[in-house]
């Protein structure tokens, strides 16, 4: 269950080796999208099916030209290509089309012989040929191939044509390049998937541009301008060759002012990019290019595995910067007028190139451990040919475990890739109260939330808390005056109330509980599942965004016991109205400095009246709000997540009697880090009440005994540093307390529930992950059943 939960959330910075490079993106796997369609024929391939483009309405006259040869269509190619009487032929329209009209290609294969386009448009006027898009992946629905059988033409030939775009198509050719652009002059590719043959612009051609194209399955090199061609700009273009005589990436010859910028290269064990012949005033930038076998072996012969080769008579103006390359080839990173050099070092000392490239590895998996991607936040924005989103249409994000390097707004990242799972950080605030149904504070009017009734709140752009940009929000929440027997659940505004809870009540009993929720059209919904109304009161303790500390879990440590003592200099309750300062940095692996705050279980234990315990940071004075509530005589936890000041926190007992505290450590956060949050569910991954399927397996319905554990698989993510869940005892046989700490550990001096016999306790907990797995300590001498839902993760 947590598997299918957790992989949308893990689909991003991991995967293989091979994930990295040409064959995915971080939101899927495009060519392998496309190969499916090669198999039916060549190229201009698709996926067969999808409705065309413009379907249901009458071609405006002189604007649209329709391809469209499915069965049905109607097609003719003796026509005038109206979306009733489609041409079968992209060649037929090729052959009529005027400038300013677009050709539209329905879904399908065509397999044409070479698609010959000599008609030009006007600057002001292009002349369009294009299909639709398949959202984020390579190519369109419409695929070209270069004839039939075997296809032995080019899919595509401009002949000395002039103001020409194609768009959102699949092209194919065995035996020759799958596009040729010869003499053409302000021409665009956007969006096309190319296999089986490369591209070649060649014949003085001026100004094409080749964007957002994905190349495989095809000897080298893949793309390729020659014969004079000028204003050439690859940009945005993941290429992969595949062959056992040249798998050579990019090569410019005799072609000046080519722009080669933001691509992904893998050449296995040839050249990635070239610069031949007089090829002057380049622009090589942001390019990520691996040379290496399967793109991490070292090459049985390497010397032809150079990165970036730049000939003696193309140095002049030319400029190579801001690009990784991948040294596990063995071969050279770069030649430069016929000299090896292996080092951005060598390069920068020798031609004053260079001096933001990296030699490294071009994939770098997630973990602790892990060095340095320097692929991410580190281009040259302002580079010529960058374009605003990357090869799957994504928009550039901020990775907030990575310092920005780049130019410009500094987050754009090297190859044709933007990162997408980069995770949301926190910014405490507060404790600030958000909503109050008594007050009224959040709702228009001091009411209850009546039986089985929702409350939507708004949590952006009020205390503080941005506007956009919000994944997440944590509150301390508390029922009050509860009618009936029931239990909150909160939730993303706008979704259906999930299986899962954070608050159980018994009737009239005083309630609190740590929760994390995600956040949906700036809100957050609180469902009131009882048949009695309650009041509801939510704390502002922080949020998640793009900008914010990173967490750290630790422990669970203890920190303070005012029993022990532990964190004060002697055993003694608090008194009545009185506050404990308690130091929480420079010990239990918390840095000396740079934290910004801390998430702690607190429990009240032994108290002589009935109050509550505000947590907040030392220095300021008490707030309105509040952490724990509790009757006398009562134990009572809660999760707390608070701003540090002056490296201390604040407990206020707020009543008219003593108590003891006690406070675990369950993390940190500080501006330094790895590892991000991803929101998400909530979703019921355990009820010990009923059968509950894991990755090990099924786990049948049954309660924790006496002194036992169980064991919560964290799923087979090995990214995965801890998990945010709300954990509820129910149904225990005597008294006692529940300890979450990671697997493999010995449980520790530490509790996160404190319960009494038969009673339905809830809190939320943050646990360390260790060997993919968490484990559940029953402290109590007799068996309880266990609910444990997840509401996020933090992960590298």
């Amino acid at each position: 269950m947590i598997r299918s939960a957790l992989q949308s959330i893990n689909s991003g910075h991991g995967g293989s080796e091979r994930a990295a490079g040409a064959s995915s993106s971080p939101r899927g796997t495009p060519i392998s999208r496309f190969r499916t369609a090669l198999a039916v024929g060549a190229t201009l391939l698709g996926a067969v099916g999808l409705p065309a483009v413009g379907a249901g309405g009458a071609a405006a006259a002189g604007s649209t030209l329709h391809v469209n040869n499915a069965a049905g269509a109607h097609c003719t190619d003796s026509g005038t290509g109206t979306q009733a009487a489609p041409f079968c032929h992209v060649a037929a329209a090729a052959a009529a089309v005027q400038p300013g009209q677009t050709v539209e290609i329905g879904a399908g294969s065509y397999s044409d012989t070479a698609v010959t386009v000599t008609r030009s448009g006007t600057a002001d006027a292009p002349i369009t040929f294009r299909s639709q898009a398949q959202e984020h992946t390579a190519g369109g629905v419409a695929s070209l191939t270069g004839g039939a059988p075997n296809y032995p033409d080019s899919a595509i030939v401009v002949k000395g044509a002039d103001h020409l775009r194609f768009e959102n198509l699949v092209v194919h050719s065995y035996q020759r390049p799958s596009v040729v652009v010869d003499g053409g002059h302000d021409v665009s590719f956007t969006n096309i998937a190319a296999s089986g043959g490369g591209v070649r612009i060649t014949g003085a051609s001026d100004k094409v541009t080749w964007a957002r194209g994905d190349f495989s399955y095809a000897p080298g090199p893949l793309l390729q301008v020659d014969g004079g061609s000028t204003g050439t700009v690859l940009t945005t273009n993941v290429v992969q060759p595949n062959s056992v005589t040249d798998s050579t990436g990019i090569l410019v010859k005799d072609a000046p002012n080519t722009v080669v910028v933001a691509n992904t290269v893998n050449a296995p064990c040839s050249a990635g990019i070239v610069l031949d012949g007089t090829s002057t005033g380049a622009v090589v930038e942001n390019n990520v290019v691996n040379t290496a076998q399967n793109q991490n072996t070292a090459c049985t012969t390497p010397a032809g595995a150079t990165g970036i080769t730049v000939a003696a008579n193309s140095t002049t103006g030319t400029k190579v910067d801001y690009n990784l390359i991948d040294p596990r080839s063995g071969g050279a990173a770069y030649s430069w007028a016929g000299t090896a050099l292996t080092t951005p070092d060598q390069l920068a000392a020798n031609t004053g190139q260079g001096t933001h490239d990296f030699v490294a590895p071009t994939y770098v998996p997630k973990g602790p451990d892990a060095p340095a991607d320097h692929r991410i936040d580190s281009a040259d924005e302002n580079a010529p040919g960058m374009l605003p989103t990357d090869r799957g249409g994504w928009a550039p994000v901020d990775d907030p475990t990575v310092t920005n390097t780049g130019t410009g707004s500094g987050i754009r990242d090297r190859g044709a890739y933007e990162m997408q799972d980069v995770g949301s950080v926190f910014t405490p605030a507060g404790p600030t109260r958000l909503l109050d149904t008594r007050a009224p504070i959040g709702v228009p009017a001091a009411q209850a939330v009546p039986a089985w009734g929702t409350v939507d709140l708004p949590v952006t752009g009020v205390a503080g808390v941005p506007a956009s940009g919000v994944t997440a929000v944590t509150m301390n929440v508390t029922v009050t005056e509860p009618q009936a027997d029931g239990h909150l659940t909160v939730y993303p505004h706008g979704d259906e109330a999930p299986n899962a809870s954070n608050l159980n009540w018994p009737a009239g009993r005083t309630i609190p509980n740590l929760v994390t929720v995600p956040v949906k059209d700036g809100k957050v919904s609180f469902h009131n599942a009882s048949g009695g109304t309650v009041h509801l009161i939510a704390d502002l303790a922080g949020y998640y965004s793009t900008k914010g500390s990173l967490f750290h879990a630790q422990g669970p440590t203890r920190l303070l016991d005012t029993r022990a003592p532990i964190g004060v200099p002697a055993a003694q309750a608090v008194p009545a109205w009185g506050t404990v300062d308690l130091p929480v940095t420079g010990v239990a692996g918390v840095p000396a400095s740079g934290v910004t705050a801390v998430t702690m279980n607190v429990t009240v234990t032994e108290p002589q009246a009935d109050g509550h315990l505000t947590v907040y940071p030392h220095g300021d004075e008490a707030p309105n709000a509040s952490n724990l509530n509790w009757p006398a005589g009562r134990t009572i936890p809660n999760l707390v997540t608070v701003p540090v000041k002056d490296g201390k926190v604040s407990f206020h007992n707020a009543s008219g009697g003593t108590v003891h505290l006690i406070a675990d450590l369950a993390g940190y956060y500080s501006a330094e880090g790895k590892v991000t949050y991803r929101p998400t569910g909530p979703i019921r991954i355990l009820d010990t009440r009923t059968d509950t399927w894991s990755e090990s397996g099924v786990r049948s319905a049954g309660t924790v005994p006496a002194w036992g554990t169980v064991d919560i698989p964290a799923g087979d993510y090995p990214n995965i540093a801890a998990l945010t869940l709300n954990v509820t005892v129910t149904e225990p046989g005597a008294e006692g307390h529940l300890t979450v700490y990671p697997h493999g550990d010995a449980a520790p001096n530490a509790s996160n529930l404190n319960f009494l016999p038969g009673e339905t306790i809830p809190n939320q907990v943050v646990v360390p992950v260790k060997d993919g797995k968490v484990s559940f300590y029953n402290a109590s001498g007799a068996p309880l059943h266990l609910v444990v839902d997840l509401f996020g993760l933090q992960a590298y």
